[in-house]
Formats: C-alpha cells, structure tokens, sequence
C-alpha cells in the first residue's frame, strides 16, 4: 500500500477495518496461487486497483445494512463491503456466485475476517427475487448496465439503491439504455480509476404509491 493511499484510507477507516483488510489481502494473495480472482498483474496494486475501487462503494449508501452483491467471486466488493459492516449487528451481504471454488474462497475469507456473510452458490436470476430486506445491491466489472438493471430491477422496485463500479465504457452503456422513466441513474467519479465511475441507481417512487 502506498504511503498515500494509507493515509487516505486512515482518514477513513478504523484501525480494526484495515487490519481485517490486510487478512483479507492475504487470503486473496493465496487463494489466487490455485484459483484466478483477480489478474496476477494487478496483484502487484491491490489496494490501488481492488481494495480501495471497492471500500467506495460501501461509502455511497453508508446507511445500508443489508446488501446483494451480484457476481462476488473474488470478494469485490461484497467482502469489502461485509468486512467495513463487520462491527454492525445488523448487518449481512449476501454475495451470489455460481462458481463452486470462488464459493469455497469467499466462506474461508469471511470465516477469517469475521464478515457476515451469506453466500449464495446459484446463478442470479435465481437469487435476486429470494431475497429480502436489501437495502443496496453491488456489482463490480460484471456485466452491461442494461444486464445489471434487468437482474437488479425486483430489489430496486422494493427500495434497493444500485452501487455498480464502470469503467470507461460507462457512458456508451447508458446510451444504450431503454428509457425508464421510473429509474433515477447518476453517476459519480471513481477515486480510484481516472476513467471509471460509480452507477448510482434507484427506483424513483411512483406517484400516488403511499396513498
């Protein structure tokens, strides 16, 4: 970790959040001798690339405690995101993967590291409309932004935010989005990616819902 980069991140987190961190980077570092979960080259930046691209995503709806994170494999941002929540009683990620390894790994990690976690060894679409209570749904490096609305749409409808971490392709996917006019997209810049951006997604209320 960069000298700047650590103080960034002692700005913002607790001593016992970057140590749980460092437990996790260990666990990625080794599970990654057997199993790819993130690119070896990246590896060499960790916190730059990974780490801090996810602890981002937590901090754009600080207020959420249980959340869905879509295609967790190697835990960005969902073990992130359970281990910043780590000392909140109420809170859980569910983190859906259908590889059977990376579900091995993200069980290890959350056993070392003390998130609460529920991990999901299922595809999606078979997920999303199970679960309940979500109050944030996250994706990284995952799919279209037209794909995520479509597996996110049943958890946006009940009041979800969408956190979902883009890069430079971002603004070609949103062209390309049908028009909704029930959906409220904004964009927010990366701190950790000069052309990357976060898709903050919600489900504008309809009028007259509440009477």
């Amino acid at each position: 970790m960069s000298t700047t980069l650590g103080a960034r991140l002692e700005q913002t987190l607790s001593a016992d959040q970057i140590a749980r961190l460092r437990v996790f980077e260990a666990s990625v570092r080794r599970w990654s001798k057997v199993k790819n979960l993130v690119s070896h080259q990246s590896l060499n930046a960790i916190w730059e690339r990974h780490i801090l691209d996810s602890v981002q995503v937590q901090h754009m709806v600080p207020e959420a405690m249980v959340w869905a994170d879509l295609g967790s494999g190697g835990g960005f941002p969902g073990i992130v995101t359970a281990i910043l929540l780590a000392d909140c009683p109420d809170a859980v990620v569910h983190l859906i993967e259908s590889d059977n390894r990376k579900c091995a790994f993200l069980r290890s990690v959350s056993r070392e590291t003390g998130a609460r976690t529920v991990i999901h060894h299922d595809r999606i679409e078979n997920v999303v409309a199970s679960l309940e209570n979500v109050q944030a749904v996250s994706a990284r490096a995952l799919a279209s932004m037209e794909q995520l609305i479509s597996w996110t749409r049943p958890l946006l409808h009940l009041g979800a935010v969408g956190v979902f971490l883009k890069g430079r392709t971002v603004a070609d996917e949103l062209t390309r989005l049908p028009p909704e006019s029930n959906l409220k997209i904004e964009l927010r810049p990366s701190l950790s990616q000069v052309d990357g951006a976060l898709v903050m997604v919600r489900c504008a209320p309809t009028f007259g819902a509440d009477q």
